[in-house]
């Protein structure tokens, strides 16, 4: 003790000296504690992920063949990404034609309406006015619900048609319809 008195300076660059290795090896050591509970904490965000993954790799098979299975019920729905909404748009005009015509229908006009681009798919219109029977508009809307990939109905208005325009069918009403018919394109 007396010797630390006498020699101040000196007694003070020995205790730094022997202090500063101190503290650099707690802090390397503290520093290591840091970075293993940091691993320690990515390994629970990362397991369920592998686990997640190696679920997936098991049922890959099965994975594959419903997703066959869910692109054959997207083609049931929409129509391929490679068609083009022009020509799709004017083939489905005259197939709906043909259908109204099946059915007894007379289609007065039609419309092919802008194609709008939805999220996932482009949706494909067409705007028709038809008249015919009760019966022949019955006809039509079976022959559009049996339209593959779907054929979906925007708007459908039907109203009797005016009677100078009626025919004289016996029993039958007619009627005029105005409506708006629909497929999906699948977006590429």
């Amino acid at each position: 003790m007396n010797w630390i008195r006498l020699h101040r300076r000196t007694a003070l660059f020995v205790g730094l000296t022997l202090l500063l290795p101190a503290f650099f090896y707690l802090k390397t050591v503290f520093g290591l504690i840091g970075v293993g509970l940091e691993y320690a904490g990515d390994r629970g965000r990362i397991e369920p992920r592998v686990a997640r993954l190696k679920g997936l790799l098991q049922n890959e098979a099965e994975l594959a063949k419903q997703s066959q299975l869910a692109e054959g019920r997207l083609l049931e729905v929409a129509f391929p990404a490679n068609e083009d909404p022009s020509a799709l748009a004017a083939r489905l005009q005259a197939d709906i034609r043909q259908i109204m015509s099946e059915a007894g229908m007379s289609v007065s006009n039609s419309q092919v309406m802008p194609v709008r681009q939805g999220e996932y798919f482009d949706q494909v219109a067409v705007k028709l006015t038809t008249a015919g029977s009760l019966t022949a508009l019955d006809a039509a809307l079976i022959g559009i619900a049996a339209y593959r990939p779907q054929l979906l109905i925007e708007s459908l208005d039907t109203f009797p048609a005016r009677p100078n325009a009626r025919k004289n069918s016996g029993d039958s009403q007619s009627v005029t319809a105005v409506m708006q018919l629909m497929v999906l394109r699948v977006l590429p």
